[in-house]
């Protein structure tokens, strides 16, 4: 069972490579590509300066490499968040956010076409780096290493990102260069979407005497020197890092390889570390989920096998019709009414419309107690409440389909030769069914564990959208209409884990269920 065990976790690695890989490919695909969603909500979206968006962007293709090709990118992400890390350790601040070391500035966009030069990066020599970051164990040494880093990281952003709105400039230009060079039928040849294809353009001789072309070399010439900053910039930063001002991420196992959290990345619609945000909203979902599941397998089972036991009866019938009838029901349907009539002032106004607590449940006792005022709800009644009709929404579709399962699984096994044996032998009605009966019929029943929870997971996203629950699926359909990446990833590694999970408890139980199966 353990080399089992080892061989299915090992497994779930490549099979979560290519679920993430697949998401990350449609992000790619989407309209304005993997970091749209970032570059466009930033921290102000369309209201942001033009100084404020192009630091945005240096950050985010320093960061997240937004310059370079898909499938680096991709490879990036999944280097941060695998808790095996290769190279340099990140730093850690004080606020807990992760500092990882500045990627190389990219050359600026055909320097050598339009006739620039980059200028030589000096050397920080150990003599200015003692004197800009004083050595020594003292607090007031580290204190001091602390604040001039600050100062130093803060020079290469705006560094960087004085190089990237140049270099933006530089690439608009180009594109004007080309329209005014160019028939409009052969736009497509040197544009992609708008943007330049720099090897099909410098492919070609400049034709000189072009206005766009001479502002394009000068523009070229203000990127050169601006690199040339940027890249100064980070050798500064990079000597800082060296010289400890914040502790390194996890533990080194050796010279190149250590152990870490996973790097979730920043939210940048809502600009907080992404593991922050899960672990707000995880518990929520997984509350209604751990609430409903027992509820489905409680009522879902005894009815299937009283409807097998007295197959035909009113009880077969009727039950099955329910079942079947509130299966019928579209959970979006089932919220919207629920909410409409059972939670609304107009009608029964028994349910509240939204949240998780009422405003004053921070005043509320754990549990329901009686003071001069009268009897107080308690904090735990208040949850109940308002969780009431979210979780119902969950557990009506579930009924149906356990419930049948169940009923079948338990007609095939009343009819095997096994049962009439038994009962010629003399066991009693209730031994044959719960002893011999129902536990050969466990088997299709944990099959369908396996697909009831994860189908639970994704149903929550829309009974959390209705109801305004901040849970895991709220989050996720938020950052889906905001685009952001950070957060679509996570979530997706998370439900691809819990299915994988799912399927792994599956097969666990198969064997504890059936003595036969042994995993060797």
């Amino acid at each position: 069972m353990v080399n089992f065990l080892i061989r299915r976790v090992l497994l779930m690695v490549p099979t979560l490579v290519g679920i993430t890989l697949l998401v990350f490919m449609m992000l790619a695909l989407s309209p304005g590509g993997i970091g749209a969603g970032m570059l466009a909500g930033g921290s102000g979206g369309a209201m942001q300066s033009s100084n404020s968006i192009a630091i945005q962007r240096a950050k985010l293709e320093d960061r997240y490499g937004l310059n370079e090709p898909v499938m680096v990118q991709y490879w990036r992400w999944l280097g941060r968040i695998s808790p095996i890390k290769f190279g340099q350790r990140d730093l850690v601040a004080t606020t807990g956010e992760l500092i990882p070391r500045p990627r190389a500035v990219p050359q600026p966009t055909a320097w050598k076409w339009l006739g620039a030069s980059l200028p030589a990066v000096p050397d920080f020599t150990d003599r200015e780096r003692d004197a800009k970051f004083p050595p020594g164990d003292t607090t007031q040494a580290a204190a001091a290493r602390t604040a001039a880093f600050k100062d130093v990281q803060r020079a290469y952003v705006e560094a960087r990102a004085s190089f990237t709105s140049i270099d933006a400039t530089l690439r608009d230009k180009l594109k004007q260069y080309v329209e005014a060079t160019e028939p409009s039928d052969q736009w497509s040849r040197f544009l992609d979407k708008e943007k330049p294809r720099v090897g099909r353009i410098t492919a070609r001789p400049p034709q000189e005497g072009v206005r766009e072309l001479a502002e394009a070399k000068a523009l070229a010439q203000q990127a050169a020197k601006a690199w040339g900053d940027a890249a100064a910039a980070r050798e500064v930063l990079l000597a800082g890092m060296a010289t400890g001002p914040y502790p390194e991420a996890g533990f080194g196992v050796s010279g190149v390889v250590s152990i870490a959290w996973p790097d979730l990345g920043i939210a940048f619609s809502r600009q907080r570390p992404v593991i922050d945000l899960i672990i707000e909203h995880l518990p929520i979902t997984l509350l209604m989920n751990l609430l409903a599941f027992p509820i489905i397998y409680m009522v879902a089972i005894p009815s299937g096998m009283l409807a097998a036991v007295r197959r035909g009866s009113w009880a077969d019938v009727g039950l099955g019709g329910i079942y079947i009838g509130l299966y019928s029901i579209p959970v979006v349907l089932a919220g919207a009414l629920a909410l409409g009539f059972l939670a609304t002032p107009e009608y029964a106004n028994l349910f509240p419309t939204a949240g998780l607590s009422s405003a004053a449940s921070e005043g509320m006792t754990f549990l329901p107690s009686h003071d001069e005022a009268g009897w107080q709800t308690g904090w735990l009644l208040d949850r109940a409440w308002h969780l009431f009709l979210p979780v119902l929404c969950i557990v009506y579709t579930g009924f149906a389909v356990l419930s049948k399962q169940t009923r079948a699984a338990m007609l095939e096994n009343l009819n095997a030769d096994y049962v009439r044996t038994a009962k010629a032998k003399g066991v009693s009605n209730n031994d044959v069914i719960f002893v011999h009966v129902f536990r050969n019929s466990l088997l299709p029943l944990i099959t369908m564990f396996v697909t009831i929870f994860p189908a639970m997971l994704a149903g929550s996203v829309i009974i959390e959208r209705i109801f305004s629950v901040p849970g895991m699926g709220y989050l996720l359909l938020d950052a889906i209409s905001q685009r952001d990446r950070e957060l679509i990833l996570a979530n997706t590694t998370i439900i691809a884990v819990v299915n994988l999970l799912a399927l792994l408890l599956a097969d666990i139980l198969y064997a504890m269920a059936d003595p036969r199966i042994a995993y060797k």
